[in-house]
């Protein structure tokens, strides 16, 4: 996890119609009360954006993080270039604080989405972070998403404690296996909203 001016980019914004670019950062933020704001990442971001995933990964995997040697950046790259999906930062003070990855499944209904990752970093747990990101499901609905799933690693318990706090519940449609790594969680939208 870089922590050094090597690891600025620019992040950008859309605003009246204009790119406004400004620095992100991976060091910590200073001002405490900052505000947070939550935007689409962009492809120079995505050694950021792995470098954040990594580290946020890494607090749950008793032996190291897995696949340590994978091309994390490339990975996110793709995924924040892929035009059926998003990838969103929240950004506090100018330095990432979290990230979220969605799209639709692969085999699913138009009425789907799948959260495939969050992460905050771990210095702003319990910050709010995590709950402005997936809060995001106005955004799915008004898309006509009315039911989105995600898997959680079986290790995660801060993660799966997470989630069922946000209304997440067991997936019906993939019960547990034995030897599984991961539980199939998903959350709909309930009835009226």
């Amino acid at each position: 996890f870089a922590s050094t001016a090597s690891s600025v980019k620019n992040a950008g914004n859309r605003r009246h119609g204009r790119d406004v670019l400004r620095p992100m950062t991976s060091e910590p933020a200073s001002e405490p009360g900052s505000t947070l704001e939550i935007r689409t990442a962009l492809p120079a971001e995505a050694e950021t954006i792995a470098e954040l995933h990594l580290r946020a990964r890494s607090t749950y995997y008793p032996d190291g993080a897995p696949q340590a040697e994978f091309d994390w950046t490339e990975a996110w790259r793709g995924s924040i270039e892929r035009a059926d999906g998003r990838v969103l930062c929240a950004v506090e003070e100018g330095r990432l604080a979290g990230i979220a990855s969605f799209r639709p499944p692969e085999g699913a209904g138009a009425d789907t989405v799948q959260l495939f990752q969050v992460h905050v970093d771990p210095d702003r747990w319990r910050g709010g972070i995590g709950t402005a990101l997936p809060g995001l499901r106005g955004e799915w609905w008004a898309a006509g998403r009315r039911t989105a799933v995600l898997d959680v690693h079986v290790d995660n318990l801060r993660a799966q404690g997470f989630y069922a706090r946000q209304g997440w519940g067991p997936d019906p449609e993939n019960p547990p296996a034995a030897g599984d790594h991961h539980l199939f969680l998903r959350y709909a939208v309930p009835p009226g909203e």
